[in-house]
C-alpha cells in the first residue's frame, strides 16, 4: 500500500491497517511526500501487522514532480519484487500505470481537477495537462477503483473516465480515538490549513467577529510560500498531535467546516465521534456522508448563513445536543471494521485468495452524551 505523509491519507491508511490485523493481513506501507515525523513513526510501530518503507519522493499533485514520480515508480516496482504482495493498493493515481504483476487497486481520495472546479469554479489551467494524462493512465490501468464518496467517484468519472469497475467505500475511524465528553465548552472549533481554499476557513474567520463564542482553529496558518495568513478574530492552535486534537474536539460544542471541497471529511467524522454539533458546507459529498438531520448545512460562500447557523446552536442547547447525538450516531456507522471488510472483498477479487472469516465485533458502548429525544 502507498500513502503520503502530509494529510488525511496517512490517517486513513493506519486505520485500515489496524482494522486488517484481526484478519491476519500484513501490510507493507510505502510512504512518499515527506519524511515521517516522530509521532507518525510511533503510530506505525504500534501496529504489529505493518511494515514501513519510507521515502521522500515528491507527489504527483506537487509542482513539477515528474522526475520524482518516475523514480518512485522504480522504487515501488523494486518493493513489489522483494515483498511479493498479493495485492497492490495505491492511494495515488500515476503509479497505477506501472507494469505490476497484477492490476492494482487505485483509491481516489481527491484530485487537482475536481479541487479546481469546486474551489475556483472553472476548469484547471493547461499547466495541469500532464497531471491529467498521468492520472487518467493510472486510473484506466487499475483492476478496481475506489473513492470514499459517490461524489468523489463521480468527479473521477467526469474528469478522467471511463473507469474500470469502481465502487464507493467510505472511510472509517475507531470511536475510541475521539471519545465524547458529557460537558461541552462554549467555543467553535475547526481544523485545517487556514490558507486552504477548499476548507474555506476564511469564511469562518470572516464570521468570527459576529459570533458570540470564540473560534479556535487547529492547523497551520503559514502558507507553503512562507507567508503567514491573516488570523485576526480566531485563536490559532497550531499543528496538533492526534491526542491534542482529540482533547480539543472533546471540549468543543460546535465544529464548523464551511468547505467548498471535501471528498469525505475525516476531521468532520472525528468531530462527530467527539460529540460536537456540526455546521458544514452545503456540498454534495458532505450531504452524502451526513445525510439529513445530523448537521446544519450552509452555502460555503454565505458568511451570513454561517453566522446564523452557529448562533442558532449557541442559543439553543436542546438543538445543539440533539444534533451532536445524531452526528455521533451517524459517525458510529463509519467503522474501520466495515471499511476493512469492503476492502478485503476487493483484495480477494484482485488476488483470487480466500479471505478468512471475521471475528465477532466488539460490544458497543453507550455515548456519555445526554440522549435528547428526536422531535
Amino acid at each position: 500500500m502507498t500513502a503520503d505523509t502530509l494529510g488525511g491519507v496517512w490517517t486513513y491508511a493506519l486505520e485500515l491497517v489496524r482494522a486488517l490485523a484481526p484478519r491476519d493481513v500484513e501490510v507493507t506501507l510505502a510512504t512518499m511526500g515527506a519524511p515521517l515525523s516522530e509521532a507518525q513513526w510511533a503510530q506505525a510501530r504500534a501496529l504489529p501487522n505493518l511494515h514501513l518503507e519510507e521515502s521522500r519522493f515528491r507527489l504527483e499533485w506537487m509542482d513539477d514532480p515528474w522526475e520524482d514520480v518516475r523514480a518512485a515508480g522504480d522504487w515501488l516496482l523494486s518493493l513489489e519484487a522483494r515483498v511479493r504482495p498479493d495485492v497492490v493498493h495505491l492511494n495515488g493515481y500515476a503509479h497505477g500505470a506501472l507494469p505490476w504483476e497484477r492490476r492494482p487497486l487505485v483509491v481516489g481520495h481527491s484530485c487537482i481537477l475536481s479541487w479546481w472546479r469546486a474551489v475556483k469554479r472553472e476548469d484547471a489551467p493547461e499547466r495541469y495537462a500532464r497531471y491529467r494524462e498521468a492520472v487518467t493512465a493510472g486510473l484506466r490501468a487499475a483492476g478496481r477503483v475506489v473513492a470514499p464518496s459517490a461524489a468523489m467517484l463521480e468527479a473521477l468519472r467526469a474528469h478522467y473516465g471511463p473507469l474500470p469497475p469502481a465502487e464507493v467505500i467510505p472511510n472509517g475511524r475507531f470511536p475510541g480515538v475521539m471519545p465524547p465528553r458529557a460537558k461541552r465548552e462554549p467555543f467553535v472549533l475547526s481544523a485545517g490549513r487556514l490558507w486552504d481554499e477548499a476548507k474555506n476557513l476564511a469564511a469562518l474567520r470572516a464570521a468570527a467577529p459576529r459570533l458570540g463564542w470564540p473560534v479556535k482553529v487547529a492547523g497551520d496558518a503559514r502558507h507553503p510560500s512562507g507567508l503567514a495568513v491573516e488570523s485576526r478574530h480566531v485563536e490559532l492552535l497550531g499543528h496538533l498531535s492526534s491526542s491534542s486534537l482529540a482533547d480539543w474536539m472533546g471540549r468543543a460544542s460546535v465544529y464548523a467546516l464551511p468547505a467548498r471541497y471535501e471528498p469525505f471529511g475525516l476531521s468532520v467524522l472525528e468531530a462527530a465521534l467527539s460529540g460536537c454539533a456540526l455546521v458544514l458546507g452545503d456540498i454534495p459529498s458532505l450531504r452524502e456522508v451526513w445525510g439529513e438531520g445530523p448537521a446544519l448545512f450552509v452555502p460555503p460562500d454565505d458568511v451570513g448563513a454561517l453566522v446564523d447557523a452557529v448562533e442558532t446552536l449557541r442559543h439553543d442547547d436542546t438543538l445543539r445536543t440533539r444534533l451532536a447525538v445524531r452526528a455521533r450516531a451517524r459517525a458510529l456507522t463509519y467503522t474501520p471494521r466495515r471499511m476493512a471488510a469492503a476492502y478485503l472483498s476487493l483484495y480477494a477479487a484482485l488476488s483470487g485468495l480466500r479471505i478468512p472469516e471475521a471475528p465477532p465485533p466488539p460490544p458497543r458502548t453507550r455515548s456519555p452524551l445526554p440522549e435528547t429525544p428526536s422531535p
